[in-house]
Order: structure tokens, then sequence, then C-alpha cells
């Protein structure tokens, strides 16, 4: 670690020494600041969290926080190694259960259980990790290298006897699934109440340990044709190349990272050329998440008219849409993205998002009727499908040695087949 990633991850080591109460009292205020930035953060993303906002959120005044915390990116860092701490020890508990599904089934236990004591007010906030991308280094580092530490433990799950047949490769994709999983519900989960989380729990497993598929029903491989699903764009080829490149930068740096100036070199054209486009960069976000949107609902409508199975309409709307997600079109716009948002377009955008999502909780309920998927909540099943598909997209990051042709393999099947199907 570098002289400066120590002084980000470390904002108070220059702070003399001081009695054990006097370090308590510190660290407790400490804590606070940490608490109130991390309900920030999830409300505001880190580009909306301020020094002064959080002052006053703990009864301080600005340059009092900054005797915690020099600037609001040093913040920003405490916020997230404090979440990736305690969702670290969740990890570190479930590791100790003696196979791979009981860890996956103790590591969303534990998960919900925590989300259930800091919406009773028990436990402060756990800062949510999609906002991480917009830092800057060295802060990006830090905090990027203490995420890479939590994830090889979350792979560490499926490292077990009965789980010898997978490949690295095959582990880091599963993790990858829980981990999105894990916290996506953190949006979904407000549709219920604290004390359905059992519930919410047994369902989740149930789904995760076993898939969709009805009995007789299997997994293939099915062959798709974007360019007859999506004939053509429903912008002009200009705008549609822009909103591919906004929405790839986007999702690779987040809302601060992916700048008007980065945009524009990214396909070498002037600035001018944004603002004629878009008035502002919130109305980049919302164009992207429309086309998002829009590419997704078409998809649904294409394969929903093919065939009246609904099974082989979910494999197909699976192969579509992970194809999308590697193609020269795609990626689509990550839910992450929504924290950017002013309040009033995120709703907007989280609604279009429900309608999406309902779609594919719709085919869930029919299959269960016509009896080729297994009875499952299809509400949470749908939010599933879409964590995956949403995880897909990020698979260079955390799928070492994985192409795009093989992520339909490793990502769609473990989700409608289980995390166990070989």
């Amino acid at each position: 670690m570098s002289a400066s990633d120590k002084e980000v991850s470390s904002p108070s080591q220059e702070r003399p020494r001081k009695s054990a109460r006097a370090d308590s009292k510190y660290a407790r205020k400490q804590q606070a600041i940490v608490a109130a930035a991390s309900e920030i953060l999830n409300r505001d993303g880190v580009k909306g969290m301020t020094l002064a906002n959080v002052a006053s959120r703990v009864g301080l005044i600005t340059t009092s926080v900054t005797y915690y915390f020099r600037k609001k990116e040093d913040l920003a860092v405490a916020c997230f190694l404090d979440a990736i701490g305690r969702v670290d020890a969740l990890v570190e508990s479930a590791l100790r259960e003696p196979d791979a599904r009981m860890r996956v089934q103790r590591m969303l236990q534990l998960w919900l259980q925590l989300r259930q004591r800091i919406v009773a007010g028990e436990e402060p906030p756990v800062a949510l990790f999609g906002d991480m991308r917009t830092l800057q280094k060295p802060q990006r580092t830090v905090v990027g290298d203490a995420y890479r530490r939590f994830f090889a433990k979350l792979c560490a799950l499926f490292e077990t006897p009965e789980c010898a047949w997978m490949t690295p490769t095959q582990r880091a994709a599963r993790a990858h699934i829980l981990s999105e999983q894990v916290f996506w519900a953190v949006i979904w989960l407000r549709r219920y109440d604290a004390d359905d989380f059992e519930r919410v729990h047994r369902r989740m497993c149930d789904i995760l340990l076993h898939g969709f598929a009805g009995p007789g029903r299997t997994w293939r491989n099915v062959q798709v044709s974007l360019d007859e699903m999506l004939p053509e764009a429903s912008t002009s080829a200009a705008q549609e190349t822009f909103l591919i490149a906004a929405t790839r930068l986007i999702n690779e740096r987040g809302y601060r990272g992916a700048s008007v100036e980065k945009i524009s070199e990214r396909l070498n054209v002037t600035k001018g050329s944004f603002y004629y486009h878009h008035d502002a960069k919130d109305d980049l976000v919302v164009a992207c998440f429309k086309r998002s949107f829009d590419t997704m609902r078409r998809i649904q409508r294409t394969v929903l008219a093919q065939t009246d199975d609904q099974w082989e309409q979910l494999m197909t709307l699976a192969a579509a849409l992970f194809a999308y997600q590697m193609s020269e079109r795609g990626p689509l716009l990550r839910t992450s993205a929504l924290v950017a948002l002013p309040l009033s377009m995120r709703q907007e955008m989280i609604e279009a998002y429900g309608q999406v999502s309902n779609r594919f909780a719709g085919v869930i309920a029919d299959g269960i009727t016509a009896g080729s998927m297994r009875a499952v909540d299809p509400m949470i099943g749908a939010q599933m499908f879409s964590a995956t598909l949403n995880a897909s997209a990020e698979y260079r990051w955390w799928v070492p040695g994985a192409t795009g042709e093989q992520t339909h393999e490793l990502y769609a099947k473990p989700m409608l087949m289980g995390l166990f199907a070989q």
C-alpha cells in the first residue's frame, strides 16, 4: 500500500494519542459520522453527499467533521470499508457451515437478519456498494482492494468437496450471482415488512438452490438472433452510438466518472455534440435507462410471441438478454446508476424497472400454473432473475478467464437451474 493510500484508509492516523476514554469518545463520534454518511450515500450517492449535510445529521459544524475526515472522499472510503467489513463478517460466519448449500443459506439468513436490525433502527445502515466505482484514485484503489478480498472469501463458500467439479471460473460466477442477489435485495425488500424477511429468506434460498425448472424440464443453450429481435434502433444512429458509449462508461466509472469530456473523448467528438443531444448529465442517465428498458421490453414482446411454453420463454429471454449484454449494442445500464439521479427522476426509473420486472414475474407465474416451472415466488424470482442479468455485464471484472460466449452458461444456467446444477 502506498503512502497516499495509507492516508486515505486511516484519515485519523496523525491525530495525537489521547487517553483510552478520549479515544473511545473519538471512535463513537467517528462511527456516528460514518453511520450518517452511509445513510446519505444510499440516498444521494457519493455525488450528493457533502461534509456539510453529514455534519448537520450528527450535530456538528463542517469543520468539526474535517477533524475526523479531511475530505468527503475519505469519508466515503470509511463508509464503504465499514460496509465491506460488516458483510465480510457474515461470510466468515457462513464459512463455518460444513457444505456449500448450508453456507449459501446461512449467508443469506445473516444478511436478512442484519437488514431486519437496520430497519428496526438497532444497527446503523450499510453503505450500498454500487457507487464505489465513482471514487477516483487513490480512494478507489483502497476500496477496490478491500472488496476484492471480500469477493475471494465469497468464492470460498463454494470450495467444498461436493463442489469439487466447479472450476474457479464457475465458483467466481456463482459468487458474483450471490453478491448481486444480496445487494439488489436491499432495493426490493422495501416492499416487505421486516417480519416477513424470514419467509423471504426461505423463498430466495429455494430459488438459488433449486432454480425454476419444473418436472422433466432441462437446460439447453438457446440460440437467438438479436438482429431479428431488435431490427432497428428507436433512435438515430448518432444518438444510439452516443447512448451506447455513455452506458458503457457509466457502468465502468459510475456517474461521476462518466464525465462529458470522457464520453466525448471515447467517441472522438466535441463536447458540443453532447449538449446537442442532452441538456444535462442527469438527462443523459435517464436516456440511457429508457434505452435499456425499451430494449428489454422489445425482447420480451418478441420472445413471448414466439411460444406459449413459459419455460421456453424464460430460457429464451435469458439467452437473448445475456447475449445483448455481450453484444456491440450492449450492455444494459446497471441499476447502480439509479442512486445518482435526483429523487424525482429516480422514482420514475424505479417504476419503469418494476414494470419490466413484472413481466418476468408474469412468465414465471404462468409457468407455475402450466406446470413447466416449480412453485416459486414469482415476484422474488423476477427480481432475482433481473439481478443476475445485471451482474452479467460485469463478468470481466469478477470472473477471470471467462469469455462473452460463456456468460450464458455461467450466469443463466445457475440462475434457472440452481447454483449447484452441473
